[in-house]
């Protein structure tokens, strides 16, 4: 059976998943934030991503590295192999116009992140009270 919920958020009225951010996009916000503290490579972001989350998820190589060429063929980071001929590491760091990329999506989904949160409490709070 396919249920489709249909809710109100922000005065407006919408139908299906009420977390308004993808797990894809909080990944890349997440990629954005380690990269703007120093360079990484694909791998450790998946480690350090699965330590954020408490190892309860990880995103997959799959994820992650459409995620990496997607953000650096847009100009947000820039990445280079370790080892050219053998291409088994590949680092990346973030770019001038990756920082202000990420300050945006930051601010934006700040808001979005709280109200989430808020929802899924109100959830536990009724269900599991």
């Amino acid at each position: 059976m396919n249920i489709t919920m249909s809710y109100y958020y922000k005065g407006e009225r919408n139908r299906g998943n009420f977390l308004k951010v993808s797990t894809t996009s909080l990944v890349k916000l997440l990629i954005l934030h380690l990269l703007n503290t120093r360079d990484y490579y694909g791998n450790q972001l998946i480690e350090i991503i699965s330590d954020i989350l408490d190892k309860k998820w990880e995103p997959s190589p799959g994820m992650i590295y459409p995620l990496l060429r997607d953000l650096e063929n847009n100009g947000f980071i820039k990445g280079w192999w370790i080892e050219p001929d053998k291409k088994t590491k590949r680092y990346y760091k973030i770019t001038d116009e990756g920082i202000e990329h990420f300050k945006v999506i930051k601010r934006n989904y700040k808001s979005i992140l709280d109200d989430s949160l808020q929802m899924i409490n109100n959830i536990l709070n009724v269900v599991y009270k």
